[in-house]
């Protein structure tokens, strides 16, 4: 993502902060803050599979775990909202260097697996783990608090989550032209030529994963902001399909793609709300015509037209 449309982003975002709690509903400014989180969500993915090129079907768990951990974070320890949300992110990145460092050692569809596995055994325990999570009851999710203030609306919650939307994306925009980016796609490239040329790929591989995992639970965090309940129907394997159906329809490995992406399909999958028992086959359906006829994703088509 170049300076010039990190800019216009950062244009919009204030130019929405300033206009939408003003001028829209209620349910209108609760859409456009999931619509950040899937940002920050599909931005966290982007790093594991886009950048680096290990693929990672946990999101959603690591998503569960920053939502819950920030919950209680604030129920029980009555921490403010960026501390709960920095503990969500650092204990899903923990979680996410642990399943690295066992799951690293496999490649392709056994590494897919590995990272299924774990995130099906944490829906298990976002479901039966009943006196933290509330089990299959959910759990009520207590008013952040921001410099003092109890965040009690999603109007009120808006300029807090695109501010931290703002942060994170300028954020990968700059690991993208760092060195470590740069690393990482060499890694994603090849494995033998990043050795070659004196990368340590294991410990490239760890950071992508610790680092997609700390986006994870902090988009799991900025979702306690304006939201009162969380399920744990919700962080099932289908999330993890829809933030990579985000990203592949984006495009793989762009940042603009994974922002572009979380935006246009968070809201074709509140569309489809209205048919839940479809959503699957409808997602599915939309990967594999994007892998088939435009790998690039849909931003690489707008820009060869």
């Amino acid at each position: 993502m170049s300076a010039r449309v990190l800019a216009a982003v950062a244009v919009v975002l204030v130019g929405l902060g300033l206009a939408l709690p003003a001028l829209a509903t209620g349910y209108v400014v609760y859409i456009a803050n999931l619509l950040l989180v899937f940002v920050v969500l599909s931005l966290g993915l982007h790093l594991v599979i886009g950048e680096a090129g290990q693929f990672s079907l946990a999101h959603a768990a690591f998503y569960g775990i920053g939502i819950y951990t920030a919950a209680l974070s604030s129920k029980v320890l009555g921490l403010p909202f960026l501390a709960a949300l920095l503990a969500g992110g650092v204990l899903a990145a923990l979680c996410g260097l642990a399943i690295g460092v066992l799951s690293l050692r496999m490649r392709d569809i056994y590494l897919a697996l590995s990272t299924f596995a774990f995130g099906e055994a944490m829906q298990w325990v976002f479901l039966n783990w009943t006196p933290v999570t509330g089990g299959p009851n959910g759990l009520a999710i207590p008013p952040a608090s921001f410099l003092g203030r109890p965040i009690l609306s999603d109007k009120a919650a808006f300029p807090v989550v695109a501010g931290v939307t703002l942060v994170v994306i300028a954020l990968v925009a700059g690991l993208h032209a760092s060195g470590l980016g740069r690393a990482f796609r060499a890694v994603r490239e090849s494995e033998v030529a990043a050795a070659a040329v004196g990368i340590d790929v294991r410990r490239t591989k760890l950071l992508a994963f610790t680092l997609s995992a700390f986006l994870a639970g902090a988009a799991g965090g900025l979702f306690t902001t304006f939201s009162t309940f969380i399920h744990p129907d919700s962080l099932g394997f289908q999330t993890t399909i829809l933030v990579l159906t985000m990203i592949v329809v984006g495009g793989i490995g762009s940042v603009t793609g994974a922002v572009g992406g979380a935006v246009v399909f968070g809201l074709v999958s509140e569309l489809l709300r209205q048919v839940p028992s479809y959503q699957e086959v409808i997602y599915g359906g939309i990967l594999m015509l994007f892998m088939m006829y435009a790998p690039r994703g849909v931003f690489a088509l707008v820009g060869r037209r």
